[in-house]
């Protein structure tokens, strides 16, 4: 008789490593989503039988949302009146940091009508530091030096017109390019803006412009007509 070989037992694949973290990344899933589902019904359940804390938190944040609109609209009617009869005088202006001054000179050109008057300066502001359109349709770049003396700091000069006027109209497509200082101005600097169609305001007209309350193309001269007529043209 021929003896028969016992059959041969088949090898079971363990899972590999990888498949064992899948599945328990995929246990620990499960775990965190029952977990969170719990943590929801019970919270809800909760907020159900405590129904009125839910109405507290409700009116807390209406009274913070109807205290921050408020507040809100009371700073820009401020804004709005202080811009209307904004003033500076020279001495507030001397001892401003630079950045500021710049944003005195937005605040000023807003104060004149120009809706769109922002701050610009910084690193790779190329020479303009203010930019503005005004009620008649002409886009003013400026230049603000800002001189911690006054008039006993470093005069403004040549060079910095030159940056002005190599960059103002090009670049950033002026009508009207303007350096604004606190400062002095050299006699060379004023022969050159002269010559370039820049326009100059030193200590003396800025000290005007500041104070008072007419706009500043109406202190310059040989200022670009309107680019479209306006109710104040």
């Amino acid at each position: 008789m021929t003896r028969r070989r016992p059959p041969a037992r088949r090898r079971t694949r363990r899972p590999s490593r990888r498949q064992q973290q899948r599945d328990a990344q995929l246990l620990l899933y499960t775990a965190a989503a029952a977990a969170g589902i719990t943590l929801v019904v019970m919270m809800v359940n909760w907020l159900l039988a405590h129904w009125w804390v839910l109405l507290a938190v409700l009116l807390l944040a209406a009274l913070a949302g109807a205290g921050w609109l408020h507040s809100r609209q009371q700073r820009t009617r401020w804004e709005a009146v202080r811009a209307q009869g904004l003033r500076y005088g020279l001495p507030q202006l001397d001892a401003l940091h630079y950045t500021r001054f710049e944003d005195a000179v937005r605040d000023l050109m807003q104060r004149d009508g120009c809706r769109d008057a922002q701050r610009v300066g910084g690193r790779g502001d190329l020479g303009a530091d203010v930019k503005a359109t005004d009620p008649y349709g002409r886009r003013w770049v400026i230049q603000c030096k800002h001189r911690r003396n006054g008039a006993h700091g470093s005069p403004v000069g040549t060079p910095d017109l030159q940056v002005l006027n190599g960059t103002a109209r090009q670049v950033h497509g002026a009508d009207v390019a303007v350096i604004v200082t606190n400062g002095r101005v050299t006699a060379p600097a004023i022969t050159f803006a002269k010559q370039q169609r820049l326009h100059v305001v030193d200590r003396q007209t800025l000290a005007a412009w500041a104070a008072g309350s007419r706009p500043l193309w109406e202190l310059l001269r040989a200022v670009p007509p309107p680019r479209r007529p306006t109710s104040l043209s």
